[in-house]
């Protein structure tokens, strides 16, 4: 195999279903990606989770329900309720 100057040539080695094998570098890379999807989906979840409550909150509070009342409703405390209404 002929060389050209200021080229290398690596071998990479392939599974039998035909996916590259990655350097270990690389895998960590990956793996560091995954996770730090996987905690701006969390993040994501969470924020949605906290304006559905936020919005029954207020909803249940205009139905004339007491702040009480919404906090068994919603399995939360009377505080959060509270924190959620303002």
């Amino acid at each position: 195999m002929a060389s050209l100057p200021g080229v290398r040539v690596w071998l990479r080695f392939y599974d039998e279903a035909g996916n590259l094998v990655l350097l270990p570098e690389e895998a960590e890379k990956q793996r560091a990606d995954a996770e730090r999807q996987g905690a701006y989906a969390e993040r994501q979840g969470a924020d949605a989770a906290r304006q559905v409550r936020l919005n029954a909150v207020s909803q249940l509070l205009q139905m004339g329900m007491s702040i009480e009342q919404v906090a068994q409703i919603l399995s939360l405390t009377v505080e959060e309720v509270q924190l959620l209404s303002n």
